[in-house]
């Protein structure tokens, strides 16, 4: 085993996870190293770019060469993988089916999801998809696409059922609504009799880059239920949001829908 190895990489973590500079003593004593051992490991580090050494204090500190080389990580950590462990817990709490969506083009494709144990459920199947403007994930994922993207999915608003949002400004308006509140609600705009909540998920830069949310008959998932269920969609998307790496959390939720 490389020992010195080991040794800068003791180094760089109490670096990278100190709040404050530190000094070359300060550092050999907390990590059990002599001080000349101390100072080649830091003057390796900073060559390498990952530590800086400030010249009139004489201590020193990560550079953001540690949070790029962890950006990089965790924008390879796979959506579905993310968001497995919270898909069955969202399930048991609703009462209802689940859904992990991303978006592609003007459409959401499911990439995993969890069916209901009600003898009726909303129906779906992995890799099929609907149309983004009309199901609760693909309206919290259209939302935050910016202006651009949702003028042009609001000149293609076509029917499916009588609640389908068909007018641009309407539309336009109900995007603002789901930033607003941090979650969407579909009152059977895709399906004749099925409702549905989603929220957002966002990536370590902040950016939206999938959605979970629940879905379910009418008769169940009335406006008070859908209002009731909405802060733990947004928990859900909040947790897996932050197994991608972002460090918020969604927008307040508001109980005005």
């Amino acid at each position: 085993m490389d020992t010195t190895f080991l040794k800068g990489l003791r180094m760089l973590q109490a670096l990278s996870l100190s709040d404050r500079p530190r000094g070359v003593t300060e550092l050999a004593r907390e990590l059990g190293l002599t001080k000349s051992n101390s100072h080649r490991l830091l003057k390796t580090l900073v060559h390498a770019g990952y530590a800086q050494n400030n010249s009139e204090t004489a201590k020193y500190s990560a550079t953001l060469k540690v949070w790029e080389l962890g950006s990089h990580v965790l924008s390879k950590v796979d959506v579905k993988s993310a968001a497995s462990a919270y898909l069955q817990p969202l399930a048991d709490k609703t009462g209802e089916s689940v859904h992990l969506s991303l978006l592609v083009e003007n459409a959401v494709v499911y990439i995993d999801k969890i069916d209901s144990a009600q003898p009726v459920r909303a129906y779906s199947q992995i890799g099929k998809g609907a149309p983004a403007y009309c199901v609760a994930t693909g309206k919290a994922l259209l939302a935050f696409q910016g202006e651009d993207a949702i003028a042009r999915v609001s000149e293609k608003l076509e029917v499916h059922t009588s609640r389908t949002i068909t007018e641009p400004e309407e539309f336009k308006r109900e995007m603002g609504r789901v930033r607003q509140l941090g979650y969407a609600i579909n009152r059977g705009e895709w399906r004749e009799g099925v409702c549905g909540v989603g929220a957002p998920i966002r990536d370590v830069s902040g950016q939206v880059v999938a959605a979970v949310g629940i879905s379910g008959p009418e008769s169940r998932m009335k406006s008070t239920f859908m209002r009731e269920q909405a802060p733990i969609v947004i928990q859900t998307a909040d947790l897996i949001s932050k197994a991608l790496g972002y460090p918020g959390g969604a927008v307040a939720y508001r109980k005005t829908a």
